[in-house]
């Protein structure tokens, strides 16, 4: 008897191995290797990658700290010995109870010194016990001349009251610093020997403490100058810190003036000082804080013994201008100016289309102009049948379903209110059905009913809420022309991709538009600039007198109480640093400003590093665009970073910018913040436009639109324009209906009764050329 036998197949299925082959062809290693990426683990590209002992590691970190030792010594060694520079110290009273004096008296008490006056103004003190100079600057309770101050300052005490808060003009002093750029900074509580009982007198340091950190949070300390070991303290640490500096301000030679006086003898003002920051070159043009921007006449060095030059018999030219000196105006190699002027296009009223083309009359002034560009006409075609003729590649029924033709159903729209259209309903019997391209019955309403109609239209518009996130609408008047009120837009297929023509923009652009400096490659500009600046001039740390050509008499001889009790200086430009150009500026509004909404072309105070001028700036979104086209703001939004532009003075580097609104009374209220971007004289500022009109009648993907043009002729002369919808559809317009502007227009899908159609229109904004501001 045989018996079958039951056998169950393995669950487990393993795969062959793959063959392997010590001879495969580059084409299989190609394809087994395909989309892998080699592993550089435990591989050494360099001796710097190379595995290292302890040992070898230790030594590595030691060289480190040695190189770094040895630069901050040839940082510090200007500060180095009784004639070396003196170190800049701003007093910045923070509170109505404090005063500068009192605390220069104070640390004078603590360091075994005589008390002293020490009204507005620089006043320099030997410190004999740190070996050091330290140059005070007590500069008047407001904020231009503390800004000044603090431009020059190695370091800033901000003197605080342990009986009284910080007050309002404290408080817009500190957030201004803050932003402009700030050394190192002290602080300093006064009148703490006030506060009872003595064991509240911590808590009130700390207290005060913890309001710094909010502006400066590296500050760990704060110092009672009524406490003479306290103020010694606090002279000492300046006396032995290194100072942190300010990137925009140590990129250039910059010089506190420690005398400003006219030289009969060489019929000049002259600036005496000590150079800081990098060498001050005479080729340079200088700017005179709150004096205008001058051409150096030479610098003269001083001897150690005499800061003020008296013994001139012992002094020597430390640098004088050569053929490369800058001059004001001067047109650089690196700024490309376009020479042929390039030819005006048609002056003629009219709207520029996404193409770039005019529709206008053949004729002006009785002769026959040429057309602008060739177009093919049908045969018979009479001139004036053909100046309304838009070329399109697009063919009508690539839009149009089959099954629309063959089915007639028809969607109208009903107004609200059937009692208040009754001219409408009239209109509705006496049109017939359409479906298709051909032409067809279309009965006007008389002109006192549409009037009518769209101010009841456009009345129940006004109560929409969705109107209201479309700030650029625009409505036409019945009786205006489309054509005339918006003659300098055009249309764009696509805001961001579409090349613009700006040589069309050239009957509307600023007088000096063409000469303004230009800067093919900024950013490398901006390199090559700096780094000039390390090489030759007259060294960082030593004395000099700046003689200065074109300075007037009388601001050369002006008192201190005239010169509104401020610290004046020099500050050196970076080569190309004067000329005039397109220039883009970051601004964000500043979260304390609560005055109205700030508008584009508003008149504000813009301070740039160490120059300031009154401008009218242009609001524009920010970001990269592939035809560097940038829509107009008209507002300055809250949270939101927009690029105001002018027309200023070039700058080089990523300087703080702070944006003040001068009020009639004269002070100033910071309403914005930002930096420097660049230089770009092709940037375009778009102001949109947007026409909005309304379905009548939809018919699938064919739409009836009315209150958008009101004339038969705007309807054809904005043919050639591209149509979007609120939520998203796209079309264009098919034919005109009647002769009040209504038209017919196709869709890429069925649209909604609630939808708005719109037309997209843009205007080239120039930017305004800025004054430069004093303050006085």
């Amino acid at each position: 008897m045989v018996s079958n036998s039951h056998h169950h197949r393995s669950s487990t299925k393993s795969g062959h191995k793959p063959f392997k082959s010590r001879h495969a062809t580059k084409g299989q290693l190609a394809k087994q290797n395909k989309g892998k990426v080699e592993k550089t683990k435990g591989l050494r590209q360099s001796p710097a990658q190379a595995l290292k002992s302890k040992l070898d590691r230790r030594n590595q970190a030691r060289q480190r700290q040695i190189q770094k030792a040895i630069e901050r010594a040839k940082d510090d060694k200007i500060f180095d010995g009784r004639n070396g520079a003196p170190r800049i110290v701003a007093i910045v009273p923070l509170c109505a109870d404090t005063y500068a004096e009192v605390v220069l008296n104070h640390l004078n008490v603590a360091l075994d010194m005589e008390t002293n006056k020490y009204p507005t103004g620089v006043h320099l003190v030997g410190i004999d016990r740190f070996k050091q100079k330290i140059q005070y600057i007590v500069p008047e309770r407001k904020l231009l001349p503390v800004l000044d101050a603090c431009k020059f300052a190695d370091f800033i005490f901000f003197v605080l009251s342990a009986t009284q808060e910080v007050d309002e003009i404290g408080e817009a002093l500190l957030r201004a610093i803050e932003w402009q750029g700030v050394s190192t900074v002290f602080s300093l509580v006064q009148n703490l020997n006030q506060v009872e009982p003595a064991k509240r007198r911590p808590d009130v340091k700390k207290s005060l403490l913890s309001y710094m950190n909010h502006f400066f949070a590296e500050e760990d300390r704060i110092y009672a100058v009524d406490n003479p070991s306290e103020a010694l303290n606090a002279i000492r640490s300046v006396c032995s810190q290194h100072p942190k500096g300010i990137l925009w301000r140590d990129a250039r030679s910059y010089m506190l003036a420690s005398d400003l006086a006219w030289d009969d003898a060489e019929n000049m003002a002259y600036v005496t000082g000590t150079v800081r920051g990098k060498a001050l070159k005479a080729d340079r043009l200088v700017q005179l804080q709150d004096g205008g921007v001058y051409q150096v006449d030479k610098v003269v060095s001083l001897p150690n013994e005499s800061h003020r030059g008296d013994a001139m018999d012992t002094t020597a030219v430390a640098d004088a201008p050569s053929e490369d000196q800058d001059s004001l105006g001067q047109v650089s190699d690196e700024v490309s100016m376009e020479e042929d002027a390039m030819p005006l296009p048609d002056t003629r009223k009219g709207v520029l289309l996404d193409d770039h083309h005019y529709f206008d009359d053949d004729e002006i002034d009785g002769v026959v102009q040429e057309p602008l560009r060739k177009r093919k006409l049908p045969p018979g075609t009479s001139e004036t049948q053909a100046k309304w003729i838009v070329d399109s590649d697009t063919d009508d029924s690539d839009l149009e379903d089959t099954d629309e033709v063959e089915e007639l159903m028809e969607t109208e729209i009903e107004p609200e209110d059937d009692d208040k259209m009754d001219a409408q309903d009239d209109m509705d019997d006496a049109t017939t059905t359409f479906g298709t391209s051909k032409s067809e019955m279309f009965i006007d309403l008389s002109p006192e009913e549409e009037a009518k109609a769209i101010a009841e239209f456009r009345e129940r518009k006004k109560e929409a809420e969705e109107d209201l996130e479309f700030p650029d609408e625009f409505e036409l008047r019945p009786e205006e022309k489309a054509s005339e009120r918006l003659h300098r837009y055009r249309g764009l297929k696509d805001f961001r991709t579409s090349p613009w023509e700006t040589s069309e923009d050239i009957p509307f652009q600023p007088k000096r538009w063409d000469v303004l400096a230009r800067i093919d490659n900024y950013k490398a500009t901006k390199l090559r600039v700096q780094r000039e600046a390390l090489v030759g001039g007259a060294a960082a740390g030593s004395k000099v007198k700046v003689y200065l050509r074109g300075v007037p008499r009388e601001l050369a001889t002006m008192a201190v109480d005239e010169y509104n009790g401020r610290v004046t200086g020099l500050f050196s430009l970076l080569r190309h640093e004067y000329k005039k150009a397109v220039v883009n500026y970051s601004i964000t509004l500043s979260n304390d400003y609560e005055g109205p909404p700030i508008k584009a072309k508003d008149t504000l105070i813009l301070q740039c590093g160490s120059r300031r001028w009154k401008v009218k700036p242009l609001f524009s979104q920010g970001g990269a665009t592939k035809n560097n086209v940038h829509k107009y703001e008209q507002f300055l939004q809250p949270g939101r970073t927009c690029v105001a532009t002018v027309i200023g003075e070039v700058v080089f580097g990523n300087v703080p910018v702070l944006w003040w609104k001068q009020h009639p009374s004269g002070n100033l209220e910071l309403v914005g913040t930002g930096s420097f971007l660049n230089t770009d004289h092709e940037r375009v500022i778009a102001k949109r436009r947007v026409l909005t009109g309304h379905p009548y009648k939809i018919h699938k993907r064919m739409v009836t639109i009315r209150y958008m043009f009101f004339s038969a002729d705007d309807v054809n002369w904005f043919k050639a324009l591209p149509l979007h919808t609120k939520r998203g559809r796209s079309g264009f317009i098919k034919e005109s209906l009647g002769t009040h502007g209504y038209f017919k227009a196709t869709f890429d899908g069925k649209l909604n009764p609630q939808d708005t159609v719109c037309v997209y229109l843009y205007k080239r904004c120039f930017p305004f050329e800025a004054e430069e501001w004093y303050g006085r």
